[in-house]
This record gives C-alpha cells, sequence and structure tokens, in this order.
C-alpha cells in the first residue's frame, strides 16, 4: 500500500526520488521520508503528510547519489514523523517497506534483548535492525538473511552508508519494478515513478533478489542463484500520469473513459461478432470446460464482477458465484466442478484476491482467468488466461475509467464464452454493435457535466445518502454510493429498491438523498412503485433516468435524463452521471478528491 523508489546515479538523485514519490502518492499519502548517502554519512529528512511537506524541509544543497524515499499508508504505527519511513539502524542502514511483517513483535523482542533501542511503532523498524545485526560488509547477504526470518509481505529498499555503490532490493508479496537507465539504476513499487527517468523496466517475480549499483545490476531468485528477467519497454511517458488541464486526476480519468473503453475494445470485436483468441490459444481447451464461474474481487473491481454476474446467467444460464476476496480466502469452499475462478483488478497486486488466487490450486478448479490494467502485475502474471482492460494509468483513489472498462472486459469474456456455448448469434450481434457505439454514448453524457454540478449543492450539507438499484443496475447503485462515500465522506448505503420496506425505509425523510438509477427495462414499474414509497415518507429523489422512462412533472424531483437506449451496455452508461455526481459533491465539500483520508489506491495488503 505504501509507495518507494530507491535510486543510483552519476548525478544527483534527490529530485528524482521526491518526484518518484510524488507519482507514488495514490498508494499512500499519511507521511513520506528520504534517506540519502553521500560526503556526510546517511541522511534522513521525513515529514507527517503529503510529499510536498518532504520536499519543503530537505534543504536546495542537499545532495547525494544513492538515495531511498518512501509514502505511507499507515498500518503499525499512527501517522506521525518518528513512524515514517525510512527507518535507520545504528546510523548505517536504511531500509523503506511496503507490506506487513506479521512477526515483527517476536522480532523487536529478541532485538532488544540484543541491545537494538527502537524508535518507532512501525513493523519496519525490525527490518533495519535485523539486517544490521546481520550485516558484516557483505548487504545482500545480510538481507537475504534477514529476509528468511520475515514472515508476511514485503518489498524492501535496502542502503548502507558504507556501500556508497550499492542498493538491495527484494520482494514477497509486493511488487517491485527495476528502471534501467545509461550509467544509473533505480527501484519502485509502480513504474509510473520512474517514468521520467527511464521507459526500460524489470519486474521482480515473487521471492527475487536484485543487487544494483549505478551501472550494473544482479537478480537472483529465492534459492540464491542468479537469473535472467527481461527488459521491458514501457509505452508510457511521463505525461501519462499528469492530470494535464484538469483540476483533478478523478476528473481527467472520468473524461478518458471513452477512450479507454475504445482502446479497451480496439482488435478484439468486429462490426458485429468478437475476435477469437483474445483471451489466448489456451482459452479453448479452458472454455470448452466450463460449467460455473466463481468471480473475487475487492471494492470497485467487485461491483464490476456483481453486474457481470447478471450477465452470465441470464445470456450464458451458467451459475456465477461472486464474492469479496477477503472473506471467500478464509471460509471453506465447495467448488463446483468445472468452475472457473475469474479475478478482477486495477492493480493486479491487491493482497487479498492474490491469497485466494494461489489458494485454488488443487481445488476443483478448471482455470484461471484475471481481468487487469497493469500487464505485468503478479496477478496476470500467475493466471492461466488473462485480458488486459487497457485503461491506462488510474492515479486517482477512485476508481472510474478502470470501473467501465472491467465491465466492457467482462462482456466480452461473456460473448466469447457464449459462442462457445452456442449463445444466439443475433444477440451476440446485437451486444457487439452496442459496444462499437458504446465510446460515443460515453461522450455524450459528459455533457450532463454542468448540470450534475449543479445538482451536487444539494448534498453538501447531507450527512447520509441511499442509492437504490434493481437487477444488474443494483451493483452500479453499490458503486455510486462506494463513489460518495469515498471522497466526499458522506455516509452512503446502497440497496435494491425491492428491500426498502425491509429496513432503509426506516431511514427516509426529507434530509436524506434517495439517488435511483432507473432503466428503461422490464423493472421500470416496481422501480416507480419504490419511487413512491420513498416520496410517501417525504424522500428527495434524485433520479438518473434513462431514455423512454415517463416521469410525471413534479418540482420535488430531481431528474437527469440520460439519452440511452442501449438495451445491454446501460449498466456501463449509468455510472458514468454517478461518478460525475460524487465528484462535484467531494469537491464543493473541500475534501481531497484524488487522495481521499485513509485511502489508498493499490491495497497491496491486508
Amino acid at each position: 500500500m505504501c509507495g518507494i523508489v530507491g535510486a543510483l546515479a552519476q548525478r544527483d538523485v534527490s529530485s528524482i526520488l521526491i518526484e518518484g514519490l510524488k507519482r507514488l502518492e495514490y498508494r499512500g499519502y499519511d507521511s513520506a521520508g528520504l534517506a540519502l548517502i553521500n560526503d556526510k554519512g546517511l541522511e534522513r529528512f521525513r515529514s507527517l503528510g503529503k510529499v510536498q511537506g518532504l520536499e519543503d524541509k530537505i534543504p536546495s544543497s542537499q545532495s547525494g547519489k544513492l538515495g531511498i524515499a518512501h509514502t505511507r499508508w499507515a498500518t503499525h504505527g499512527a501517522p506521525s514523523e518518528r513512524n515514517a519511513h525510512p527507518h535507520i539502524s545504528k546510523s548505517r542502514i536504511a531500509v523503506v517497506h511496503n507490506g506487513i511483517i506479521e512477526n515483527y513483535k517476536e522480532l523487536r523482542e529478541s532485538l532488544t534483548l540484543k541491545g537494538y533501542e527502537f524508535d518507532s511503532e512501525t513493523d519496519t523498524e525490525v527490518v533495519a535492525h535485523l539486517v544490521d545485526s546481520l550485516y558484516d560488509g557483505d548487504l545482500l547477504q545480510a538481507v537475504r538473511k534477514a529476509t528468511a526470518e520475515l514472515e508476511g509481505a514485503y518489498a524492501l529498499a535496502i542502503i548502507a552508508v558504507d556501500r556508497t555503490d550499492q542498493l538491495v532490493a527484494c520482494r514477497k508479496g509486493s511488487p517491485l519494478v527495476l528502471g534501467i537507465g545509461f550509467e544509473e539504476n533505480f527501484v519502485a513499487s509502480d513504474v509510473s515513478a520512474l517514468l521520467p527517468v527511464t521507459s526500460r523496466f524489470m519486474y521482480l517475480e515473487e521471492g527475487d533478489f536484485a543487487l544494483l549499483d549505478n551501472k550494473s545490476y544482479q537478480i537472483f531468485d529465492a534459492q540464491g542463484e542468479k537469473k535472467e528477467l527481461p527488459i521491458n519497454v514501457s509505452e508510457l511517458t511521463s505525461d501519462s500520469v499528469n492530470k494535464g488541464t484538469f483540476r483533478h486526476f478523478m476528473l481527467k480519468e472520468i473524461y478518458e473513459q471513452s477512450r479507454a473503453i475504445s482502446d479497451c475494445l480496439e482488435s478484439r470485436i468486429t462490426r458485429n461478432d468478437v475476435l477469437d483468441a483474445i483471451f489466448g490459444h489456451e482459452s479453448d481447451k479452458i472454455f470448452d470446460q466450463v460449467e460455473n464461474i466463481q468471480i473475487i474481487a475487492c471494492g470497485t473491481s467487485y461491483h464490476a464482477g456483481y453486474v457481470a454476474k447478471y450477465w452470465i446467467e441470464d445470456l450464458l444460464s451458467i451459475p456465477c458465484q461472486v464474492e469479496v476476496a477477503s472473506e471467500f480466502r478464509y471460509r471453506k469452499v465447495v467448488v463446483p466442478k468445472n468452475t472457473l475462478f475469474v479475478t478482477l483488478s486495477q492493480s493486479g497486486e491487491t493482497a487479498d484476491t492474490l491469497a485466494a488466487l494461489r489458494n485454488i490450486a488443487g481445488k476443483n478448479y478448471c482455470g484461471s482467468l484475471s481481468i487487469c490494467n497493469v500487464p505485468e502485475s503478479s496477478l496476470v502474471r500467475e493466471s492461466d488466461l488473462v485480458l488486459m482492460t487497457r485503461a491506462g494509468p488510474e492515479i486517482g483513489v477512485a476508481s472510474t475509467k478502470a470501473f467501465t472498462t472491467q465491465l466492457v472486459a467482462l462482456m466480452l469474456f461473456v460473448l466469447t464464452l457464449g459462442k462457445k456455448k452456442g449463445m444466439d448469434r443475433e444477440i451476440i450481434s446485437a451486444i457487439v454493435e452496442e459496444l462499437n457505439e458504446l465510446p460515443g454514448r460515453v461522450e455524450a453524457l459528459m455533457k450532463l457535466d454542468q448540470r450534475i454540478e449543479t445538482i451536487a449543492e444539494d448534498f453538501i450539507d447531507k450527512n447520509d445518502a441511499l442509492f437504490l438499484g434493481r437487477g444488474e443496475h443494483y451493483p452500479i447503485a453499490m458503486e455510486g454510493a462506494l463513489k460518495l462515500k469515498e471522497i466526499s465522506y458522506i455516509h452512503a448505503e446502497a440497496y435494491p429498491a425491492g428491500e426498502l420496506k425491509h429496513g432503509p425505509l426506516a431511514l427516509v425523510d426529507a434530509d436524506m438523498p434517495v439517488v435511483v438509477v432507473m432503466p428503461n427495462d422490464d423493472l421500470l414499474e416496481k422501480l416507480h412503485s419504490n419511487m413512491q414509497e420513498v416520496k410517501a415518507r417525504g424522500g428527495k429523489l434524485y433520479v438518473f433516468a434513462h431514455q423512454g422512462v415517463a416521469l410525471s412533472e413534479n418540482s420535488d424531483d430531481i431528474v437527469i435524463g440520460m439519452e440511452c437506449t442501449c438495451k445491454w451496455t446501460t449498466a456501463i452508461l449509468s455510472t458514468i452521471p454517478l461518478q460525475l455526481l460524487s465528484y462535484h459533491v467531494a469537491v464543493q465539500r473541500g475534501t481531497d478528491v484524488d487522495q481521499p483520508r485513509n485511502l489508498a489506491k493499490s491495497v497491496t495488503v491486508e
């Protein structure tokens, strides 16, 4: 969940580390810190809050050719300067860490008995002291021995004051990438941190160690054997993670959805058909066996999977279960024969989702499929089949384009599997036609932006909100509620509209806005009835109504008309106005839209 970056170069690396942290701030922003090795020895700077606070503390004259840096999302120990990374042992070992050391209490007790004093409440400080206790001049071997005693997940970057030419990095359960430059090398949690200095990357695999100097690198596996990894040339540029003319990353990413959907569809569909083998050549063998589908995800990705459940069971008549990974991985699961295991993740490094995937070995699954946005992620590498969403970098913590491209990718999955299972060709053709039109329809919905901004004023002083939907639009309502709560801090909940009278109706009054997603489908009249239940209790309705939905004129209701005439992609379109609503409410309430409190983009810890 934290962000780490390290650098060795023939030049000062201070600005490289600070810029890298700014680009990783979406991973955590409780505190930030930096350590440099220079003529003065090991120097450390730390600050509570965002990276800008750290940058302000570093003297302009400060320099060093070797350094590590960190932006924190707090787990063990409250956000504070003393808990900020890097952690140092005896002024000679400095460590930055992403992950959780589960046995840190036992290690802390053991190290205390050896005379080590602890300055923080974090689990990471034990790593610094442990490495120091084992260090005899060979940094790599000290780190190898130390990590053998660690339980949990970690990505580590470690430097020693007497080795001005070395940086050791390693990973287990948390992502780490190497950036390869010309007589300079780097390490980071994400390629975005290093795009200003290189486009060449290596992705460390589980259990790998890396020994870097400014001219070379060596990679070792968990057993200590040298290994080679391919160098990947990224197509991203440093501008890919800039806001451009937009006020926030979130708004930029909302507006990028038309392009992102086009990219997701490119070379995968024709005018009226989905192309074969978009899931790879092994997919035929696996798809032929599928009799049941298990979807596992977290957060927004879970909502995407929930929408897909309706599609799968409606269009394919195949049973589908959807579950949050943090629950699934800890219960005894009865696996029906020939079940396909599907994971959804923007980052591909979500700890609970990865753990769930790793736990299916030896069980009754016919294969695994990952739908993901990051090609080099652990989830992608460890799944049998993969479909990339191609959303591009998503920096805002509240997911937008990653969600809509997941839905598009899931529909491509339904169509591909449907062709294997005898799905009606006319329906396939009709859905593909809607997919081809989808980018334009998303673009058209952006015309609602100004109107929704005005409506958002009604939510500024609210403490609660209720979102209602039916069928596949119930998880869309769930996603709308999640967006509102995570960036505006308004308590928001979603319910199937038919459940109103089973409890939630007790909360409805004139001070609680009720947001309704209202497509023109078979459940329209039922939804009308549910809305009347709200109105009868004095509730204020905000209705996002698709074209063809007839509503009586009533000044008390706020109706946002959506020019949607499609049948199969309505759920995808319905999420766009809800994203805009949550964005404008957050802006008007003055919250930090891109970096909401207590949250981080990539949840790589339990």
